[in-house]
């Protein structure tokens, strides 16, 4: 279900908070569905338990998930509705980056097709954006 790109610019903490929103958002995650243990999502991914343990800690610190000692983190009860509030902040990021394309001059057509490719992407089911990354050619690791 997880996967990692070791080369991209994006953190893996990062890379699995994006990972379990989307997870949740599309379904794929439900409300007290348990997220993988942390030693078990570090050695699939081969990556450092502190990593996911950050990973885990933050999406706990947005409200996302629950941890229940011995039993392991699990989806909180409006999951979705904190993630959907999130994107909408997300905009202001949006349109600051749309300032920075006109003054770089970029038409604005080119910038709302990107916006259509984005959404687009969701409608088809694919879901996947390219993400900026230092090697698009590099695989990443998944479970």
């Amino acid at each position: 279900m997880f996967s990692v790109d070791n080369q991209s610019r994006i953190p893996v903490y990062t890379q699995i908070m994006q990972q379990t929103e989307r997870f949740v958002l599309t379904g794929v995650l439900r409300r007290d569905d348990p997220l993988p243990s942390v030693r078990r999502l570090s050695e699939t991914l081969s990556a450092n338990a502190n990593t996911i343990q950050k990973a885990y800690t933050e999406l706990d610190r947005r409200g996302i998930t629950y941890s229940v000692p011995g039993k392991g983190i699990f989806i909180s009860e409006g999951a979705s509705d904190i993630i959907k509030r999130g994107r909408v902040t997300e905009l202001k990021a949006i349109e600051h980056s749309a300032h920075e394309c006109a003054l770089a001059e970029i038409p604005i057509e080119a910038a709302l097709e990107a916006v259509r490719r984005g959404y687009s992407a969701e409608k088809a089911g694919g879901g996947t954006v390219p993400q900026p990354a230092a090697n698009n050619d590099t695989e990443g690791t998944e479970i």
